[in-house]
């Protein structure tokens, strides 16, 4: 694992930035749930110059004023062809497949991760994305996974 090499963070949303259950309201909107300890972690990731990434197949307003509350620029809801998306932005963001790192959850997230430097799952992703995992976070979707593989690159890229 080159975890120096990684400038840019994808994330997927539901099960990885939330614990993957959904409520719906009455007018049909989704609401979700976001881990503050993750939010601070994003903030530290950036500020140390580094890219993140929100790629889900749901489309949520509450996704989107997460990602401008965070200062995320590169969010893409609704995707059903993750890997076209992902494609798009190594040419518009300038990075390689082995400067890239994606955390996911579930099937959706396992042709990314196969392409990437560095794929990571959560403790509670399902069986396969850990297979195609090279590291696994301790912490479970929605419950700190983000910040913890945050921390972990940090540490590994001042060392």
């Amino acid at each position: 694992m080159d975890f120096k090499a990684i400038q840019l963070l994808i994330l997927d949303v539901d099960g990885v930035l939330t614990d993957g259950r959904i409520v719906t309201t009455v007018d049909g909107e989704s609401e979700k749930v976001f881990y503050v300890q993750d939010g601070l972690a994003i903030k530290r990731w950036q500020a140390a110059g580094r890219a993140v990434a929100l790629l889900t197949g749901r489309n949520s307003t509450a996704v989107a004023y997460r990602a401008a509350e965070l200062g995320i620029d590169h969010v893409r809801q609704g995707v059903k062809d993750k890997i076209g998306v992902y494609q798009n932005w190594l040419s518009e963001l300038g990075v390689s497949d082995k400067q890239v790192a994606y955390m996911g959850d579930d099937w959706p997230d396992l042709e990314v991760m196969q392409q990437v430097g560095l794929p990571i799952a959560v403790a509670n992703a399902v069986p396969a994305v850990k297979r195609a995992a090279e590291y696994i976070t301790r912490r479970q979707g929605g419950s700190g996974a983000v910040a913890e593989t945050i921390e972990v690159l940090l540490q590994k890229q001042t060392q």
